[in-house]
Order: structure tokens, then C-alpha cells, then sequence
């Protein structure tokens, strides 16, 4: 299948290039047995490609034909000292996007080529003389030829309408071929492919040239980087076409440049993965490297007796099968692509560069457009100044968030400088990245403003402090991007001793409204829309009862938002066994009767006061603080738990000592496990419990680790913990 692809392909690429007819049949044959034999791709087929004929072309008209061998036959060692390098993955750090633009222009190179064949005449030597000069060329158009041409386009066209079966034969050796035979049988007097002699005749050393070696060096270094970017690319498109073994891309290299080496010095055109050709082949249903190797073995069975065949094929035949293959290689998805995410000024850059300057300049071009772009979204900052909200004074709020460097310096320059002299202002400083330059401006612009009769209050919530700027060479940090993710306490980013320029009174109400104004300035936007959805009506999925311990964050450990928790909470995490305590059974009720939760999630905790309160049992009432006797009656329903402990005789109290947690945390696991099995013996639990529409679980969460262990209450009443595998 791959080589009845192939046999058209090859011819055309090889005119395309202005190389001899039978340097595409060398090359799909020395790329199909040697790449596909030494190659890390297994399932990738290589061979000559449209991305090089632009630059082959070049090459031939400054150099000639033996030269350009030379250099195919440099560039394959380059790639093998590429791959032995182990560099074959850096190849990949170019722009996807500027790789895409530059298969485009080359597309749109070769069909504004082509169209001039078509039409029966040749070329030009740029793609401006091929757009001026068309019009004269309608004029004196071949329009045999042109007959021709057009249908083998329309074959193309109409062949993925084709019913299945009938598709199984490619469409570019259907075309070739009806248009062949059309010609022939109407004896239609229009230009064909000539060959000089056979297959053996066609076999050329390479030759050195006698001067420009830059220009040479410059045609293996360019050759060398878009047959590697673009075998690499393809290998990665075709693992992720099916699922067997993963390419080795190091290998792939080095497969690559011997199959170039080979291919150079015997007379064929450079050789790369070639999508097309791997594609049929995964389709087709390829399963081992053999598929490549057979495929090149076909091409050479086929072209020593019968390459004679090639000279009935049309020149127009083959310019309209190539008018196809470079418009396909313009994608309408990439663009959309580039559109969506920004790149599409890197897009036209790159294929304008390609089309009307040459490949090496174009990709340039795109690359330093996307490193620029890429300098500009990663190391610019948000930056706005506005008067505070919530507020009955003047104060006035400055928010600075994202890569403060030397490049944010003007706008920085233009926010500081609008804020009124005199006033009270907040500066937030929520940025992963801040250098010495934008330090500096900021530290002058306080000490101005102060000195004016201001005030100025740095509030830093962002992973990186203004002082990390001085401390050392700037360093990026991927902390938590803010304070808003409740996961951060008030004491890593609240100035404890000042508020509003003033001294600070130590009252806990106060930290409370610092972060309602964070609040509202940060997170209230963000989740708004959510919570209108949320505004009339709820439905949890899962009922969490957990300590009243500060520490445990139920949100945070479940990575889970507004909407998704009934939350209860109580000391020590308890469910009476004696249903007595009306507002745990209110919530229960609630939850699986109105709500209709899906789960119930007992979550403990390491260092619990509750476990540590229950172990010790009722202390001398001097001792006990008021209101203690409150604590101990409510302790009395973790006598279950206690009764199942036995002095840490417990399955579970058993495996959690093996893993060196102590007396306390060994009771709270046992406690999870009681609680556990208290509610599925519930009465409003059972029923829906033994159906299977209701997941009891058992959590336990250790504070000094952050991990979450699951506690199962089984016959085995075992640990484990819980991550991505085991999720």
C-alpha cells in the first residue's frame, strides 16, 4: 500500500526539485530499507519529502546536481553526530507553529511553480516572478496539458467521496494513471517525463564543489536542521496514531542521516519521515519496522524492469498531483490554530518569509517572532492602580501580578506615577519573577511618595518577595500564584504589626477583614459565575464529616470547590452510634435523603486534641478549664472507638505503629474506622449502602506530611495510601 503511494510521489518531488526523474525512486528506495531498518520510529516511513524540494531546487541551479549529492551525503553525517549527541529531543524546541507556517510556504511555493507546468510552460526562479508572469501564461496555456492536469486534481478531489473499498487504492496512482492512459488513448501531444536511460544509469557520485564553501556549509546545516525538525515531527505525529512502541528519536536521527549518506552517494534526493507515507502506513495497518523496509524493497522490484513506464506519465499529470500535495500542506486547522492562540502574526511571518524571501530566512524570520512574542507574554507584567473599594477614604490600590523585569519598567513608570501624592496606598505584589530594575523603581517611587506625606503598605501574595531581588540573581518561582486558593494561612502575607499605615491592635477580627479584602479584589471575580449557577439551587456529591481542627482544609484535600462538599464538622469527627445528637442526623438526612449524595467521607487527623482528650479520659476538675465538662460529655461517643482501640491491640492501630505513627494518630485511624462502620449500619445509610448507590469511606490525614491515607474497615482492616495509581 505505502509503495503504490509512494511511486507518484517520489516522480514528483524529483521534478519539483529539478532533479533527475529517478532520484525520487533512489531515494523512497535507500529510505524505505535503510531509515526504516536503523531508524527509532518503527512505523515511519522516509523518503524524499515536499519540505526540501524548495531548497534542493536551489541548490541544484547554485551548485548542480553532483554537488547537491555532496551535500546530502554531509548533511546525513551531521545528523548521525546529531543523534549520537543525544540531541535528537532539542530538535522538537522549535515552535511548532513556525514549522507548520514553514510547511505551508513551501506548499504554496511549489504550487505556484507547478501551476506554470501545468499550464505549459516552466517555473520561475521566485515566487514574485511566478505571480507576475502568470497571467501571460493563461494566455499562451497548453490547453491539452492543462486538460490533463485538471484531471488529475479532480481525482484527487473527489477521491475521499470514494466508497471505502474503493479507496483502498491510492488516489494519487489512480490519477497518475487514468491520467496517463487518457493521454495515450487520445494521443494527446503533451510534454512527458524523460528519463536518461535506467535505474543503473541513474546512479551519480557526489562531487565537491570548486569554490563557495560557505554557500556549501550553509546547504548541509539547512538541509540537515529541516530533515531532522521534520523526521522528528512526523515520528511524534505517528505515535500518536497508534499505540505501539514509542519512537527513540536519538535513533531516528542517526537512522536518518545513514539513509542521507547512502541516498547522496549513489544519486538520490535528501530523505526525511515523510507524514503521507507513514500515515497509509499505520492506516494500512503496519505493525513492525518490516512494512518500511518492504515498501522501499517494492520500489526497487518496480523500478529496474519497469522505470521505462514513467516516461508515458504526463509533466502536466504530475503538476496537478503536486498543485494538491502543496495546497494540502497548507492546513486549515493550523491556522485556526494560530488564530486562537495568538500566533498568527508568527504564522504569516513565516510563510510570507518562505514564499517570497527562501526557507532559511522565513523560519528565521518566525523564530526570532515567536521568541520575542514568548519574551513578551512570559516576562510582562498586569499592572493597574485604582482607588480602593470598600473603603470611605481616598486610598488607593495598586496591583501588580505576573514577571516584573526592566521590560515592564514604562508602564510601571506611568502607574506609579498616576497615583495621586499624599494618599494612603496599597501595593499588591502578586509576581513569580522581579529583578533588580523593577525593585529599584518601585523602592524610589515609596520612598517619593512617603516622603510627600503618603503612605505606602506592600502587601506580597505572590510566590516571589520584592527582597529576592537583592538577595541574589533573580530566580522564577512556581509557588502558589496568590492567597486566594484558601490554602495559605494569614500569616505568610499579612503585615501582623501594620494596617493602613497604622499600628495594628491584636485583634483577630482584623486579619478576617484583611482577607475578605483580598477577597473581594481577587477570588469574588473569579468565581462569581460559578456561584450565580449556584445561587438557587445545590446538589453535593459527597457528604464530608471532619474535625473542627483548623488544619484540615476538606477543599484543599480534595482539590474540590464551592458546591461539591456538605460539609459537617465536629470535635474528634464523630458519629453517635445512639443517634442522638440531632444536628449530625439532621445532616445526614439532609444529605442523603434530599441531596441524594453519592458518597460519605469520614476524614481524621494526626495530632487530634479530641483523640488525645478521650485517651486521657477525665482529668482533676482543678485542672480541667471551664467549661471542660461541655468537651467530655461530647467525648463520651468516642467510646466506641476507645472499646476498639484495646490499648492499640486493633488490625489498623497495628499496621499504622508499623509505620511509626504513634499512640494518638493510631486512635484516630481506629475512631475513622468506627465512625465508618457506624454509618453504614445507619438506618437512613444501610439500604442505599448495600445497593451499591452509596460509598462509605475513611480517610486519615497526616498534618507533618500532608499525605491522605485511606482507612479501610475491612475484614483485613488495612492502610494505604491514596495517589494517582491508586485513585
Amino acid at each position: 500500500m505505502v509503495f503504490l503511494v509512494a511511486l507518484p510521489l517520489s516522480l514528483g518531488i524529483a521534478i519539483a526539485s529539478d532533479a533527475p526523474v529517478l532520484a525520487g525512486l533512489i531515494a523512497a528506495i535507500v529510505g524505505g530499507v535503510v531509515a526504516g531498518a536503523l531508524g527509532g520510529s518503527p512505523l515511519q516511513v522516509s523518503g524524499p519529502a515536499a519540505g526540501l524540494t524548495v531548497i534542493v531546487a536551489g541548490l541544484i541551479a547554485e551548485f548542480g546536481w553532483a554537488v547537491t549529492c555532496a551535500i546530502t551525503v554531509c548533511a546525513g553525517l551531521l545528523q548521525v553526530l546529531l543523534g549520537i549527541s543525544r540531541v535528537g529531543r532539542a530538535a522538537l524546541a522549535i515552535s511548532p507553529m513556525v514549522v507548520h507556517a514553514m510547511l505551508a510556504g513551501i506548499g504554496v511555493t511549489i504550487a505556484l511553480q507547478q501551476v506554470h507546468v501545468l499550464l505549459g510552460g516552466s517555473s520561475e526562479s521566485s515566487a514574485w516572478r511566478n505571480i507576475t508572469e502568470l497571467p501571460g501564461q493563461l494566455v499562451d496555456a497548453d490547453h491539452a496539458g492543462l486538460a490533463v492536469g485538471l484531471l488529475v486534481i479532480a481525482i484527487l478531489v473527489a477521491w475521499r467521496w470514494a466508497p471505502a473499498r474503493i479507496r483502498k487504492v491510492p488516489g494519487p496512482l489512480v490519477a497518475i494513471v487514468v491520467a496517463s492512459a487518457v493521454a495515450a488513448l487520445f494521443a494527446l501531444n503533451v510534454p512527458r517525463i524523460q528519463l536518461n536511460g535506467s535505474l543503473l544509469d541513474a546512479l551519480q557520485t557526489p562531487a565537491l564543489p570548486t569554490g563557495s564553501w560557505g554557500a556549501f556549509a550553509t546547504g548541509v546545516i539547512t538541509v540537515a536542521l529541516i530533515a531532522s525538525v521534520e523526521s522528528l515531527l512526523t515520528a511524534v505525529a505517528v505515535d500518536r496514531m497508534q499505540d505501539g512502541p514509542r519512537s527513540n528519536l536519538n535513533r531516528e536521527l542517526v537512522g536518518q542521516g545513514v539513509a542521507n549518506v547512502a541516498s547522496g552517494a549513489i544519486g538520490g534526493l535528501p530523505i526525511t519521515g515523510v507524514i503521507v507515507r507513514s500515515s497509509a502506513n499505520v492506516t494500512a495497518g503496519a505493525k513492525t519496522r518490516a512494512s518500511s523496509i518492504l515498501h522501499g524493497l517494492w520500489v526497487l522490484v518496480f523500478a529496474l524492469p519497469f522505470a521505462g513506464l514513467a516516461q508515458q506519465i504526463p509533466t502536466a499529470a504530475l503538476a496537478g498531483l503536486l498543485i494538491v500535495i502543496g495546497i494540502q500542506l497548507v492546513k486549515l486547522t493550523h491556522i485556526k490554530t494560530a488564530q486562537r492562540t495568538g500566533d498568527i502574526a508568527v504564522y504569516s511571518v513565516t510563510i510570507i518569509g518562505v514564499v517570497f524571501l527562501n526557507l532559511l530566512e522565513g523560519v528565521l524570520l518566525g523564530l526570532a517572532l515567536a521568541i520575542a512574542l514568548t519574551v513578551w507574554r512570559v516576562a510582562r507584567a498586569r499592572i493597574h492602580a485604582q482607588p480602593a473599594e470598600h473603603t470611605d477614604n481616598d486610598d488607593w490600590h495598586i496591583a501588580v501580578e505576573g514577571s516584573c523585569t526592566f521590560l515592564s519598567l514604562p508602564q510601571l513608570h506611568t502607574t506609579l506615577a498616576s497615583v495621586p501624592p499624599g494618599i494612603h496606598v496599597t501595593l499588591e505584589m502578586s509576581v513569580d519573577f522581579i529583578d533588580h530594575a523593577a525593585h529599584q523603581v518601585i523602592e524610589d517611587w515609596q520612598r517619593q511618595h512617603e516622603a510627600s506625606g503618603g503612605s505606602v503598605l506592600v502587601q506580597e501574595v505572590g510566590s516571589v518577595e520584592l527582597r529576592s531581588a537583592l538577595s541574589g540573581p533573580p530566580q522564577r518561582a512556581f509557588g502558589l500564584a496568590d492567597k486566594r486558593l484558601g490554602v495559605v494561612p494569614w500569616s505568610s502575607w499579612q503585615d501582623p504589626h501594620t494596617k493602613n499605615g497604622h499600628e495594628r491592635r491584636d485583634t483577630p477580627p482584623q486579619a478576617v477583614l484583611d482577607g475578605l479584602e483580598v477577597y473581594h479584589r481577587r477570588t469574588a471575580p473569579q468565581i462569581r459565575p460559578h456561584m450565580a449557577k449556584l445561587a438557587h439551587s445545590h446538589q453535593s456529591e459527597t457528604l464530608f464529616i471532619t474535625c473542627t481542627d483548623a488544619r484540615i482544609v476538606p477543599n484543599a484535600i480534595t482539590s474540590s470547590g464551592p458546591g461539591d462538599l456538605f460539609t459537617v464538622r465536629n470535635v474528634g469527627n464523630l458519629v453517635p452510634a445512639d443517634q442522638l445528637d440531632h444536628s449530625v442526623e439532621a445532616a445526614i438526612a439532609h444529605a442523603v435523603g434530599r441531596l441524594k449524595v453519592s458518597s460519605i467521607v469520614v476524614c481524621g487527623h494526626s495530632a487530634c486534641d479530641a483523640m488525645n482528650a478521650a485517651l486521657r479520659g477525665p482529668g482533676v476538675a482543678a485542672e480541667n478549664p471551664p467549661g471542660d465538662e461541655y468537651l467530655r460529655s461530647w467525648l463520651t461517643h468516642a467510646g466506641p472507638a476507645l472499646d476498639a482501640f484495646d490499648e492499640g491491640r486493633h488490625p489498623i492501630a497495628v499496621s499504622a505503629g508499623e509505620q511509626g505513627f504513634n499512640t494518638v494518630d493510631q486512635l484516630s485511624m481506629v475512631s475513622v474506622a468506627v465512625q465508618v462502620d457506624t454509618l453504614v449500619r445507619h438506618p437512613l445509610v444501610r439500604e442505599r449502602h448495600e445497593e451499591g448507590r452509596l460509598k462509605v469511606v475513611g480517610l486519615f490525614y497526616d498534618i507533618a506530611s500532608a499525605k491522605v491515607l485511606h482507612v479501610e474497615p475491612t475484614a483485613a482492616c488495612s492502610l494505604s495510601s491514596i495517589g494517582p495509581q491508586h485513585i
